[in-house]
């Protein structure tokens, strides 16, 4: 029989974006300031009403503050860890963390990415990593480099086309 037990995720490299380490102390007020309070006041409200063990509005409540709590937990002690990068670490030329890259697949098609910290990457919004196979292996490279990444489709090849540590390019 397995036990509950699970070691404890490296938490990634301590590095975070201006951006990024805005956007987690907005989150941290939020949870504390504004929901914690809300849902503090409806577990109260749902606790006059009498049995517990039957009230959803109770039930769910407790468990949210519990989600907010350990969500809390993990954003202090976080904020405390990380080192905000604020502009590139060395040649402006080269892929540093936060740099936009501006890559080009073997079809001929650009694809634009930011290099940020593990706290903050969306995929979405065109963020990777640095602790990702291809943030990693973008570190440090220059314009015209041949980036070389394993995947499980087999090897694919980028050319490293632009790099900019501007807004979006």
């Amino acid at each position: 029989m397995m036990g509950r037990y699970r070691p404890p995720r490296s938490a990634g490299s301590p590095y975070i974006t201006p951006e990024g380490e805005a956007a987690l102390r907005t989150e941290l007020h939020e949870l504390w300031k504004v929901e914690r309070p809300e849902v503090t006041k409806a577990v109260s409200a749902a606790a006059a009403n009498g049995d517990r063990s039957e009230n959803g509005d109770y039930i769910y409540g407790k468990k949210r503050l519990r989600e907010i709590d350990s969500r809390v937990r993990f954003l202090r002690k976080r904020l405390d860890a990380l080192q905000v990068v604020e502009g590139p670490l060395g040649d402006r030329r080269k892929a540093w963390f936060g740099a936009w890259v501006t890559l080009e697949d073997e079809a001929g098609q650009e694809h634009v990415w930011r290099i940020v910290g593990p706290d903050e990457f969306d995929l979405s919004q065109g963020k990777i990593s640095c602790d990702s196979p291809l943030g990693r292996a973008l570190l440090g490279k220059e314009v015209d480099a041949e980036v070389r990444l394993e995947t499980p489709a087999g090897q694919t090849t980028w050319v490293l086309a632009g790099v900019t540590y501007d807004e979006t390019p």
